[in-house]
């Protein structure tokens, strides 16, 4: 009962997220080429994420527009590894970048691919209302000046980046 009240808080923290917005994404994204493991780097923490270490998201191809979700991450309160399976959809089929997310039926919100080098070795991916942003590496770590300049380029946009916390990776 408690996994699903946090669920639903969560689910209305996301809704306040998608009011109209002008957030850009990228300009195209190779969706083979980004499916796999991502390490959360930084992240504005929601309260389920608020104690989270090793935080990694997986992401699968199933067919040509809907992408298989498993986000897990330790907590560091108890230990356990924790998992969300969210069901993705790609909203924008130009660019690949804009996905609906779904946690609990019919709620989709948006999630915005809006940074993404060409070798794709870290992705940001914002929300319109900007009160949520993770950062993501191929690699547990990422080097200081990448994540200053992602830094840079989130306040710029307008996000509160004094709000962006480091997540552990300890994978020793």
């Amino acid at each position: 009962m408690k996994q699903i009240k946090a669920l639903i808080i969560f689910i209305l923290l996301i809704l306040s997220a998608c009011k109209g917005y002008d957030m850009k994404t990228v300009k195209n994204v190779d969706i083979e080429r980004f499916m796999g493991d991502w390490y959360v780097i930084g992240i504005i923490p929601n309260f389920i994420e608020k104690h989270a270490t090793n935080g990694i998201e997986s992401y699968e191809l199933l067919d040509e527009s809907r992408i298989k979700i498993d986000y897990r991450f330790t907590d560091t309160r108890t230990g356990k590894v924790k998992h969300m399976q969210p069901k993705a959809w790609i909203h924008n089929k130009e660019s690949n970048s804009e996905w609906r997310v779904q946690f609990l039926w019919p709620v989709k919100f948006p999630y915005l691919i809006i940074d993404l080098p060409e070798d794709y070795s870290y992705t940001v991916i914002g929300v319109p209302n900007k009160k949520f942003v993770w950062i993501m590496s191929r690699k547990p770590q990422i080097p200081d000046e990448t994540y200053k300049q992602i830094l840079n380029n989130l306040d710029q946009i307008g996000y509160n980046t004094a709000k962006i916390k480091k997540m552990p990776q300890n994978w020793e």
